[in-house]
Formats: C-alpha cells, sequence, structure tokens
C-alpha cells in the first residue's frame, strides 16, 4: 500500500531558517550512520547515550520547525536497514521501536499523556529490557515457518535456519484447553547471550587463540546472523518472548494473557514479568530492578512499561515508529573507575583527529573496555583528566565507553597532562582547524594521508556508498600498502594482475584466490551503482545519502552538479547552503577533479538514466511506501516513485 503525503506549510509556521536545516541535516545523517552500524553491522561507534541525545536534538529541532519532520526523518523510522548477507522478507505486521524515557519526571509525562489520550487508571505490565536482538517469528498452524530480524521494522533479515538453532524455539507450539494453537501468530522476541554463558564462550575462544567478543548484545547479534547454522548452533544463544505480531484465530484482551498464551504453547518467557495497578508499582518495579539488574542472568539496560488492557492500547494507536502505549524507562549508565595509561589520537576519513584513552581493563556492562574516546583536546581539557589517573568510566548500554572525569584524591603526583600532537601521527603534516573557532583540529594533507586513504578507500566501498562486499578495512590498507592503488581513484582500473601482487588476495601457490576474484566482480558491479551512491563514495563533507539523494534527483549528473552554483544547490529540498558550500569547495580541489575523472574512465556511471517518457505525476510530493505490493521489492517501488518526480519514503 502507498500513501501520499502533499508537502504544505501553514501559515503559522515558522520557516526553518537556514542553521537549523543544515544542523537537520548533518544530525539526520549521522543518526542513520549510527542506526547503520548498530542494527545491521553490529558495530556501534557511539554510547547509547550520545546517540539519545542526538536523536534528542533532532526531535526538538522538528518540534520547533515542523516541515523538518518529512517521513524520511530518522525520528519517524525504526531499526535500521536490512544487510544484503541474508534475504530481506516482509513482516505481516510492523515491528515498532520503543519511546524511551530517562528520569522519573518522563515517565510521569508519558502517563499524564495516557490520561489525556482517554486511557485513565490502567493497569501495567511491567518487564525488563533485554539487552538483544529483536526477532519476530512466525508460525502457520503452529508450525515455525520464518524466523526474521526487525530491520526497518517492515521488513528483515530472514534467519530461520539459525533460529531452530537456537534452545526453547520450537518447531511446533503446543496447544492447551485455554490456549489453543492459532491459525497464525507473529511472536515477538529478544535473542541474548546469559551473562555466564557469555563469559563462557568467551574463556573458550581465548583458550582457542581467538579474539573474545566485545559484549553479549553484539555477539548475539553476530551469532544469529551467521551464515552458516551450525556455528550458530554452537552459540548458547537463547530467546525471551514479549509480544504478538499479525494473528488469526486468538485475541487477547490483555498483554498479560498474551504472554500466557506464549507460554501455554510452548515458547519461552520472562518470569520477571508483573502487572501492578498504578503508576506507583511501576516506580516500585524499576527501584528493585535497579537494585538488582546484575542478579538477572542477562544484561538489562532498562524496563519497558506497557498499558496492560489490549482496548486501551487501541485507542492510544501509535506514532509513525513506536505505540503510545508503551515506554522504556532507561537505567542511567554504569560507573566504574580504572587506570587512564595513556591518551593517543586517531585520524580519521576527513582528517578529524580525535584523542582516546587506554586504560587498564575493567569490566563494565557486559564487557571488557580499554578504551574510550575523548571528543577533542578541549574535551580532554574540560574533564581535567591526566595521563597516570583513575578515571571514572561511564558505559551507556553495549558500545564504545566514555571516561567521565579523574578521581583526583586518588593522585599521587606522577600523573602528566596530555598534550595534542602538533603534527599528524600518519604523515607528518602540521595540524590546524579546519575553520576559525572549530574544537576539532585536522591534518589538511587529505590527498596523500595514509590514514585517511584508507578510511576512505574503506568509506567507498560502505553500504551506503557503493556498497562493494570483499573491501573492508584490512583489503584497504592491503591495497593501499602493495602500491596497487594511489588512492581511491585507482579503485575502479583494479584487474587481476595488480591483485596478485597483493597478498592477501592470493592462494599459497601465488594464484588469485576466490576473495580476489569476488572484489573484481564487486568492483565491476559497482560501476552501474545510481549517482547518490557515488556522490556519498566521494567523501564530500556533510554530504550523506540523504542529501546525495537529493542532489542525484535534482541534477541528473555530476557534471550538472560540479557546473551548479552555491544558490542553486542550496535551492535543493533537504540540501541548504553548508552543503552548498561544501560541494563548490570539494570541486575546486585539482585532485578531486583528477579522482571523479579517473573514475569516469574506469567506467563508473556519472549520471542516472531518465526515462522521459514517463510523465512526472509526482512532482512535489512525498510518498510513504509501507506494506508488501504484488510484483514489486520496495526499492522498485521507490524507484517508480522518483521516476515520477516524486520523494519516496518508507
Amino acid at each position: 500500500m502507498t500513501e501520499r503525503v502533499t508537502e504544505s506549510a501553514s501559515p503559522d509556521v515558522v520557516a526553518a531558517p537556514t542553521g537549523a536545516r543544515a544542523r537537520h541535516a548533518e544530525l539526520a545523517e549521522t543518526v542513520e550512520g549510527h542506526r547503520w552500524r548498530y542494527y545491521v553491522l553490529d558495530a556501534p561507534t557511539v554510547s547509547d547515550g550520545e546517540f539519545d541525545a542526538q536523536m534528542r536534538e533532532l526531535q526538538a529541532l522538528e518540534d520547533d520547525y515542523p516541515e523538518l519532520r518529512t517521513p524520511d526523518s530518522p525520528t519517524q523510522k525504526v531499526g535500521g536497514a536490512v544487510s544484503t548477507q541474508f534475504t530481506a522478507v516482509e513482516h505481516a505486521e510492523r515491528m515498532m521501536s520503543l519511546d524511551n524515557a530517562f528520569s522519573p519526571e518522563e515517565l510521569h509525562a508519558w502517563a499524564m499523556r495516557l490520561d489525556r489520550e482517554g486511557a485513565a487508571d490502567p493497569e501495567f505490565l511491567c518487564e525488563l529490557k533485554v539487552d538483544g536482538l529483536a526477532i519476530n517469528l512466525t508460525y502457520d498452524n503452529g508450525r515455525l515457518v520464518r524466523g526474521a530480524t526487525r530491520g526497518d521494522g517492515r521488513s528483515g533479515e530472514d534467519v530461520t535456519p539459525n533460529v531452530r538453532t537456537i534452545r526453547g524455539v520450537p518447531d511446533r507450539l503446543t496447544g492447551t484447553d485455554e490456549y489453543a494453537v492459532p491459525e497464525l501468530v507473529e511472536v515477538r522476541g529478544e535473542v541474548y547471550f546469559g551473562v555466564k554463558s557469555f563469559e563462557q564462550l568467551n574463556a573458550s575462544l581465548v583458550e582457542l587463540g581467538k579474539a573474545p567478543f566485545s559484549n553479549p548484545r553484539n555477539s548475539a547479534a553476530g551469532s544469529l546472523r551467521q551464515k552458516d547454522p551450525r556455528i550458530t548452533a554452537t552459540r548458547p544463544l537463547r530467546l525471551v518472548c514479549h509480544g504478538l505480531g499479525a494473528r488469526r484465530g486468538f485475541e487477547p484482551s490483555r498483554q498479560s494473557q498474551a504472554y500466557a498464551a506464549l507460554a501455554a504453547w510452548g515458547l519461552p518467557t520472562s518470569d520477571k514479568a508483573a502487572v501492578v495497578a498504578d503508576l506507583a508499582g511501576v516506580e516500585d518495579f524499576i527501584a528493585y530492578y535497579r537494585e538488582h539488574r546484575h542478579d538477572v542472568e542477562h544484561e538489562i539496560d532498562g524496563v519497558v512499561v506497557k498499558v496492560d488492557q489490549v482496548d486501551l492500547q487501541r485507542r492510544l494507536g501509535s506514532t509513525s515508529r513506536a505505540p503510545r502505549w508503551a515506554i522504556a524507562y532507561k537505567y542511567p549508565p554504569e560507573e566504574v573507575t580504572t587506570k587512564l595509561l595513556d591518551i593517543d589520537v586517531n585520524v580519521g576519513r576527513t582528517g578529524r583527529v580525535t584523542p582516546f584513552g587506554r586504560m587498564e581493563p575493567v569490566r563494565v556492562s557486559g564487557s571488557t573496555v580499554e578504551l574510550a574516546t575523548l571528543h577533542n583536546a578541549s574535551e580532554v581539557r574540560r574533564k581535567g583528566v591526566l595521563i597516570g589517573d583513575t578515571v571514572v568510566l561511564r558505559k551507556a548500554g553495549d558500545v564504545i565507553p566514555e571516561i567521565v572525569g579523574p578521581v583526583a584524591e586518588l593522585r599521587t603526583g606522577d600523573e602528566r597532562a596530555f598534550e595534542m600532537p602538533t603534527h599528524c601521527p600518519a604523515c607528518g603534516t602540521a595540524l590546524a582547524p579546519a575553520k576559525e573557532g572549530d574544537a576539532d583540529i585536522r591534518c589538511p594533507n587529505a590527498r596523500t594521508c595514509p590514514a585517511q586513504l584508507r578510511e576512505r578507500v574503506f568509506h567507498v566501498a560502505g553500504r551506503g556508498a557503493f556498497d562493494i562486499e570483499g573491501l573492508g578495512f584490512e583489503a584497504a590498507a592491503a591495497l593501499l600498502d602493495a602500491g596497487v592503488i594511489v588512492d581511491e581513484g585507482d579503485l575502479f582500473e583494479l584487474d587481476e594482475q595488480s591483485l596478485l601482487r597483493v597478498p592477501l588476495f592470493t592462494n599459497k601457490n601465488g594464484e588469485l584466490s576466490a576473495n580476489g576474484a569476488r572484489l573484481l566482480a564487486n568492483l565491476a558491479k559497482a560501476k552501474d551503482q545510481p549517482l547518490w551512491r557515488v556522490l556519498v563514495g566521494l567523501s564530500i563533507r556533510h554530504v550523506g545519502p540523504t542529501a546525495a539523494r537529493a542532489l542525484a534527483d535534482a541534477f541528473g549528473s555530476l557534471e550538472s552538479i560540479e557546473a551548479a552554483s552555491v544558490p542553486e544547490i542550496a535551492a535543493v529540498d533537504g540540501v541548504g547552503t553548508t552543503i552548498a558550500d561544501a560541494l563548490v569547495e570539494w570541486f575546486d580541489v585539482d585532485w578531486h577533479r583528477d579522482l571523479v575523472a579517473k573514475w569516469t574512465a574506469a567506467g563508473v556511471a556519472m549520471a542516472d538514466e531518465r526515462d522521459e517518457s514517463v510523465p512526472r505525476t509526482l512532482e512535489g510530493l512525498t510518498i510513504v511506501v509501507t506494506g508488501s505490493l504484488e510484483g514489486y521489492t520496495r526499492e522498485s517501488v521507490k524507484e517508480a516513485i522518483i521516476a515520477r518526480g516524486g520523494k519516496a519514503s518508507g
């Protein structure tokens, strides 16, 4: 099904200024990137707290300037995209996300909204928020026919063979006199590692000389996504069920009744869920497990609170991403202390130099931590940390931790201040802010800095750019170290003879390996990617997938974009002057134009082919794609919308 949304503005709504538009575009791109790394790659790079703060800033901008709240905004979406490793399958009923509360005040505000919207004095079901991977099991007449990850909420990855290996997941449901097996039911749950099982798994990996997993959530996600189900079967994964999706032949009157049915059918449910009469009961439940969270067999990061009565749930409904009748109360991040051994710096794709702390290994939130971000030199000074300090470490959820500050009373006098390097550690170039007043310092040697080169080559292959499997960080470094490419401009000229000079892509007998052949095939395929992916692959500051799609749709070719003025580019919906300035500045650099020339000569498509016979009947409209259309994939529907001048979302 498709829903047509016209873009109209109320005369009472204040138009978003250029600065707000630019910040919104930057935040939207950043949040989408974090979502991809968390939900698809299982390799997040920021803490839950940082991510939540970015989402809140994005939401605040949209509250102030509603025109920025488009259907493709991260605030209107669920979860992440679908990986290309597995077949994408549609959920019969959309899998929603949850809104969060971080304080008793926010929890009370949610309860007051329930009352205003017609759900006075509801009972609440409280359950632990398991830190795992969301899964959707489909049972047809009691038989398990599919297991799929949440993905973007509408479609996920088909991991059925792997799901069948999880202990406690029945192939067939069993019925009782009270709860007969329904004709069809989608069961929602969370796949996780128990704390002890996770520790035992890591111990066995270390004994085998293999690297241990960093944390339970990511290892559960990675284990479930193994291409070989036999590997998944060796991992002690568990499932806990916490809801229903589409169903025929069963209609509960309460959430708690649905849980009773799940247990009766033979599915694993939590024995720690409880129905309480009022908000005071909710607060007691939250307080109890705040104190006893480490007594639970799995990692938790909060409590999920749901209105128990299904008729009230229906009355309250949902937003585009979350039900109004449920909320996740997040516990504050754990804090531990450890010794800060040193502060090093990392040089990123755009030359940004970021300090990070090296620490004595410490266990926090289910994983052992040795590194923590410090963002920039001013942040180090603001926090007042010295090398050698005992520091407070905070880890929100299961991702990269943050140094909060020093424990000053434990100082011995042997500590020393961190000095930000004046020259790039990778190439020796003098460091400086990109613009006056910037907090970040950068290496301006974008052309030949080895660190930036590796990151840019790796970026070209990213899912949001050319999507080239087989060109990971190790491969990018190997190609550059072997001298077969000078920069990313040479990638599409690679052939078998050049790869034979790279040990990573050869067999013991010196012949091209299967990985080498696969890389060449994927590079050839990538030459026909649409223009927006080319734009992202060029590593132009501020130009992420959202802006790139808008630019490609507006101009149609890289040549037209290069020829456009700042006002012409800025006038494109969702672009603005910040991105326009960045584009014009990028094309002013000689070696950037040389890079484009190399890709063009290698056969990379630099323009989108448009069928002029297709009428532009959707010009100026945003079309939200939901559900499924017979004979079409979601991507083909979006392409058809764009071809007719519309903006595709969903």
